[in-house]
Order: C-alpha cells, then structure tokens, then sequence
C-alpha cells in the first residue's frame, strides 16, 4: 500500500467513474484499476462493486476510504510544514472566500501580491460559508475570507476590515428623494434577499430587523444565487436590497437604472475576517496575505489593525 494508491481510490470515490478518475491521477485506466485491484486483494476486501453501469462503495470501503483521506491529509501537513520551515512566503496559499466578497475583492489584492511577495501563490476557491468551513476543518484550504463569526476552538482569524451596507433601489424609488435612509425606511420598502444558504441574506435580515423572510407575495418567490442577479432584478424594478460597500466596485454601476444610498444606522455593517485553523504552520503567510488587503481597501469600509 502506498499514498499513490489512496489517490487512486479516493478519485473513484469521488467521481464514481474508474475512466474519470484515471484522468484525474494523469494515468491510463488500466493501470489505475490494475493498482485498486492489487490494492484489494493485499487488503482482503473489496472496496468498490463493479458493474458495467456504476460503481459502489462498499461498507468496509467507506471505513478504508475515510482513512484513506485522514491519511493523504496528514501527508499535506508533514509538507506544508516542511516548506512552512523552508520558506513561508513561498507556495500556495488556499485561500476560500464567500461569492459576495471574492469578485469585488480579490482582483484587488492579487497584483500587490504577486508584486510584494512574488514566491506566494493564491488559490483561490469561492463557495458559502458552511462549505467553506468544512474545507477547512478537511484541511482542503488553509484559510477563508468569511462575514460570518465562527464558533469553537478548532479556529482562530485575522480581523480585516468593517463592510457598512447600502440600499440599493430603482432609480426612480420614491427613497430617491430623501436625504437619508433609515430604520423605519427598510421596513417599508419590498425587500429582495438572496438565495437560503448565504449569510448575506441574514445580515441583511439582521439589519432590517426580520425575524425571517417574506413568505407570501412577490418578494418570497425572488430568490437570486447571486449578487449580480440580485442586483439585475432591483434594475428590473422588482425591489430593493442592501448591498455590502465592495460591491460598489463592479460593473454594474455603469447605466444600471440602479441607485445607492448609505444608511443612517450604525450597526449596519458586517466585519470580514481570515479564518483558519489553529494547527495551520504557516502564519507569516496569512499575516502577509491580510495585511495586503487591508493596504488596497476602497475608503468605503473601515480597515481593522
């Protein structure tokens, strides 16, 4: 048994596709279910069912595959530790960040980067905030930017900065015509939130003072997966949102029949942290990562030291 064959197994777990997951390890499929069946017999067991239209994990094959992965993770470290020791601003630094912070922040910090600290590698990888907490206790990333404050002791994080929120409304909104926008403003107006599973939707909820989201009427049906879509069904005239400061970088700004007003209520913000694990070797790199974003922020949010 060697950590090559763990690869092997864990991408036929993965893809439950023998030919996939030879393409995956840039080996032939003979050679890969060559390896598994060697695999299988020094072992005693079988880890996969076999038939011409789908493959199946075993039982004893979910235990040796949950191993499998424990084991391929404890390798990583031994590595990162190794090159952590070596050089820690040098090599990748898995990064993960929440969709409503990765497209109107990243692009702002990779050149500095590169250009500050040219060994140091980001890997990016955007998803919501559960997902992103798991990959980091799978030890999948080594960090995640989150809005989100993470309970127990498995974690630690770097606060970055504060993110004030801002009504975004139809052009011609009646809000158009008042000079501030407040409490008693947001409980009036048709309000769109995203999508069940993004933790802007419970800031924002938060901020507004909803106990949970509409549901009846026009406003329960309209869920976006995204910012952008969001923003292009308040363009449509459908509502209004509140959108964090960054946001306020993209595109869409430009002849979007869209308006943005700050908000006259001091806690409507949201702080974004670095989170990662307690056990993660190399903090140089994370301390030099954070302190590039807080250099290349917009005056819109409030840098945190």
């Amino acid at each position: 048994m060697n950590l090559r064959d763990l690869k092997y197994i864990l991408a036929v777990a993965e893809t439950r596709h023998f030919g996939r997951a030879a393409e995956r390890c840039f080996v032939s499929q003979p050679t890969l279910s060559g390896q598994i069946k060697k695999l299988e017999a020094e072992l005693d067991v079988v880890i996969f069912e076999r038939t011409n239209r789908s493959v199946e994990i075993t039982p004893v094959g979910a235990i040796i595959l949950a191993h499998a992965q424990l084991a391929l993770e404890q390798t990583g470290a031994i590595e990162q530790a190794a090159s952590a020791h070596q050089d820690p601003l040098a090599g990748a630094l898995r990064v993960g960040a929440i969709p409503t912070i990765s497209p109107y922040l990243i692009p702002q910090v990779l050149v500095p980067l590169k250009r500050t600290h040219p060994k140091l590698r980001l890997v990016l990888s955007e998803e919501i905030t559960d997902s992103l907490i798991e990959r980091l206790s799978r030890h999948e990333i080594d960090a995640a930017l989150l809005a989100t404050p993470i309970d127990g002791t498995e974690f630690e994080s770097i606060a970055l900065f504060e993110e004030p929120f801002w009504l975004a409304h139809p052009a011609n909104h009646a809000l158009g015509s008042q000079t501030a926008i407040t409490a008693k403003d947001l409980e009036a107006i048709d309000l769109l939130l995203l999508a069940d599973g993004h933790c802007l939707t419970h800031q924002v909820m938060d901020v507004c003072r909803l106990a949970e989201r509409p549901t009846q009427g026009e406003m329960a049906d309209l869920r976006a997966s995204s910012l952008e879509t969001l923003l292009q069904l308040v363009a449509a005239g459908f509502g209004c949102t509140l959108i964090p400061a960054l946001a306020m970088r993209g595109g869409w700004m430009i002849d979007s029949g869209i308006a943005v007003r700050p908000l006259d209520l001091p806690d409507a913000f949201r702080r974004i942290s670095l989170v990662f694990r307690r056990s993660f070797p190399r903090r140089q790199a994370l301390t030099a990562f954070a302190d590039i974003v807080r250099e290349h922020l917009p005056d819109t949010v409030r840098r945190l030291n």
